[in-house]
């Protein structure tokens, strides 16, 4: 009851005296100082609104202007032809008979005008300006004097020291491909996998559908993209993400993996208070906007609008469709141990705390003795199971009394963090142990992972860290942004003592973890268990293989005059190729972060030029000079879709779209229909490695992430992520389902092993 005594601010007794009153200093201050941090942090946003408002100038820009302005009438030279004595004489109501006072006055005005002018103008320019996409096709090819002359004044008009946000006004916005292109480039992806029959049918409906309903659901969408930020993310959102009704768990979320070569510096509650810490100070610079806007080539910037909902936001579920709740700020982290919820502060009396304040904290979770309450323990399958079953479980059973107050208590944490009871590792002797990690990290037991928050960091017992991350607020590489900042803050050396503990002192006054209290009827239970079997169902039904490919990267990739990731697809259209014994429709994620508001982009990896690749593989009248053209100009149709996709001009986002104008008006077209419902069998992604540079992987090389996973998207099919760590190390995430009979992903991953020998040996042998 400590806590409850601490919140009383005053009391106060009635005696034949009069009235005592006893008034709670401590409380008051408290009080005080959470004012004063929330109106810094109103300030704070002020300015940097301000700043952004004005980037690429500078505030400092107004005195240069003013000072020219000035200048110049001084100097006898009317800078304004005639418009500053049009101020002072006709608008100001100055008094003339001051002349310098009210001269300067006008000289101000105009001065102002003349600066925000320039701002707008330096604005659009460089809006303007990054419309054009041309350098992206010659970024290792020879620059044209069109993009030289581009890039010059891309750095005249892009500004110095941007805030995180200071780019987002300048953005594009993503524009509609026409109507034709898009039928085009589909018909010609689809043309490698379908016979002749299903292609010709295929064809006679794209071309019925662009020549009929198509022209009407494009004006449609033009529509939108005049009106909206970006036609595109907001029904992605919805429709993709939050009015999925199934599990998120495996078929959703997203996980990522330790620097699996470096062993943890300290045991699981340092380590724990480490990566917490890390993540606040993160946080501090996001919400500062101290965070640089990341820029491709240190030039184009790309859109910071998903870091917005990075902490504080829980998916809430909903009947028909969910929502995404983010809170401004937060002041503490939910804990998950040995079945038990925790509430955690990170500040205290207006102040972050220490990493080895934070293990305190921790260290008095994991030897409280104390049992979970009944239902507490698999609480969370209830985020792991169906989301209708979840939303009316939340609306009868967690509306009111405890029961609200500890949901509320997790779902307002900055994040959470599971202290589990196992431990992982990456072990070369073992290649189960990988595996293993890797799924603990995809779905845990199904109930020791909130997986509706924006994400969980998990810490073993042995001090391995990773994460699971919730889908729908943001993609792949705002998670591996993080993720690389988090790696390069725990390798700091003085971060822990000599005995694995975080170093620094305690400070008198930590505040104690507070245990969440449940008071879970028995309709509630059976609820979580329902939603457990779900999980259960999920969990036994998938096949995960994680693996460290070491005998060649990127350095050799570059060698052979090929893209690294465009060699790794078709690595993976080969090794598809010898596993099924057929091509099939391929998924690569792309982003279009070149505009305001983006996300993604699919680029379709099976071509004809890749499956002409493919087959030469196998076929023995192919020589390997033959194979390895054949290859080059399977890479470069590859590498050029890829940019497509970036800047555009790619298939999949426009198809969708086109289908949700279809369904709002009532229509139906049996060619977006079809589209939409053809499955993807091998779903691809690859984990950006670097994005900030802040991790020296040549100095540090044990320090290499092990990148993440998913998922298999399709029941018969497979999700392969990987990572290019370093110059000569990849990491596989290879996914599938145990219930299909022609998928297994650990033959997969040997397939894929082989393909690379099998694609190295083409060069070595030609050398």
């Amino acid at each position: 009851m400590a806590e409850a005594h601490a919140a009383v601010a005053f009391s106060f007794t009635v005696t034949p005296e009069g009235v005592n009153l006893d008034l709670n200093h401590e409380v008051f201050k408290a009080i005080w100082q959470s004012g004063l941090l929330s109106w810094k942090k109103r300030i704070g946003r002020m300015k940097n609104n301000f700043r952004n408002g004005l980037f690429p100038a500078s505030p400092m820009s107004f005195v240069f202007t003013l000072s020219i302005v000035m200048a110049l009438h001084y100097g006898g030279f009317d800078p304004s032809f005639g418009l500053i004595f049009f101020f002072q004489t006709h608008m100001l109501g100055l008094d003339v008979s001051n002349p310098i006072i009210s001269y300067d006055i006008s000289c101000a005005l105009f001065a102002i005008i003349m600066w925000l002018i320039a701002i707008l103008l330096i604005k659009y320019s460089l809006k303007a300006l990054l419309t054009y996409h041309g350098w992206i096709y010659e970024v290792r090819g020879p620059i044209s004097i069109k993009t030289k002359l581009w890039l010059g004044l891309v750095r005249l008009f892009g500004g110095r020291k941007p805030l995180l946000n200071s780019y987002q006004a300048a953005l594009p916005k993503l524009p509609v491909p026409s109507i034709d292109h898009t039928i085009t480039k589909f018909l010609e992806s689809i043309h490698p996998i379908m016979d002749e029959e299903k292609y010709k049918r295929m064809e006679k409906l794209a071309y019925e559908f662009k020549n009929g309903i198509g022209k009407k659901l494009q004006r449609y969408l033009v529509l939108k993209s005049w009106w909206a930020s970006n036609y595109v993310s907001d029904w992605w959102e919805s429709y993709v993400y939050l009015k999925g009704r199934s599990s998120i768990m495996i078929n959703s979320n997203f996980y990522g993996i330790d620097c699996v070569l470096e062993k943890p510096y300290g045991c699981q509650v340092a380590r724990a208070a480490s990566v917490i810490y890390s993540a606040i100070q993160y946080r501090r610079d996001l919400d500062r906007e101290e965070l640089e806007p990341l820029l491709l080539n240190k030039i184009v910037p790309l859109c910071s609008a998903q870091y917005e909902r990075q902490f504080n936001t829980t998916r809430i579920p909903g009947i028909d469709i969910d929502t995404i709740v983010h809170l401004k700020d937060s002041n503490h982290v939910a804990v998950y141990h040995k079945g038990r919820y925790f509430k955690v502060y990170i500040k205290h009396k207006g102040s972050y705390l220490m990493p080895a304040e934070i293990e305190s904290m921790l260290q008095k979770i994991v030897d409280d003795p104390s049992e979970p309450a009944k239902g507490e323990e698999h609480l969370a399958a209830l985020t792991a199971g169906e989301r209708v079953p979840w939303a009316k479980a939340r609306t009868e059973y967690f509306s009111a009394g405890k029961n609200k107050a500890s949901l509320h208590a997790i779902e307002k944490a900055a994040f959470c963090v599971t202290l589990d009871e196992e431990s992982h590792n990456y072990d070369p002797d073992d290649p189960t142990a990988f595996d293993k990690y890797g799924a603990s990290l995809l779905h845990g037991k199904g109930y020791d992972r909130w997986f509706d928050k924006s994400f969980t960091l998990v810490v073993f017992a042995n001090g391995r860290i990773g994460f699971n991350a919730e889908h729908s607020w943001a993609d792949g590489p705002i998670m591996a942004h993080f993720w690389e900042y988090m790696m390069e803050e725990d390798g700091i050396p003085t971060r822990y003592t000599a005995d694995g503990h975080c170093s620094g002192k305690l400070s008198d006054q930590v505040p104690n973890p507070i245990r969440l209290e449940w008071d879970l009827p028995s309709p509630c239970l059976y609820v979580i268990t329902k939603s457990l079997s779900v999980a259960r169902q999920l969990i036994n039904d998938v096949d995960l293989h994680v693996m460290m490919y070491t005998y060649y990267g990127k350095r050799f990739m570059k060698k052979c005059k090929v893209s690294p990731d465009a060699f790794i697809q078709m690595a993976l259209q080969l090794t598809y190729y010898r596993s099924e014994g057929k091509f099939c429709l391929t998924y690569e994620s792309s982003m279009t972060r070149l505009f305001r508001e983006g996300r993604t982009e699919t680029v379709r990896s099976c071509t004809a030029e890749s499956c002409a690749f493919v087959r030469s593989m196998d076929d023995p009248k192919k020589t390997n000079a033959e194979s390895i053209k054949l290859m080059q100009i399977a890479a470069d149709c590859h590498q050029r879709a890829y940019r497509e996709a970036m800047t555009g001009l790619g298939i999949d986002r426009h198809l969708f779209c086109l289908y949700v104008v279809e369904k709002y008006l009532g229509l139906d077209s049996p060619f977006l229909s079809e589209v939409l419902s053809e499955p993807w069998r091998l779903s691809t992604s690859q984990t950006p490695h670097q994005q900030a540079q802040r991790l020296d992987i040549e100095k540090y090389p044990n320090r290499i992430c092990g990148g993440g996973g998913f998922g298999p998207v399709a029941d018969d099919g497979y999700g392969v992520s990987y990572i290019v760590a370093g110059e000569d190390t990849v990491f596989f995430h290879i996914s599938c389902k145990k219930s299909c009979s022609t998928t297994n992903a650990n033959q997969f991953g040997n397939n894929l092993i082989k393909a690379f020998a099998d694609m190295k040996s083409l060069f070595d042998e030609s050398s």
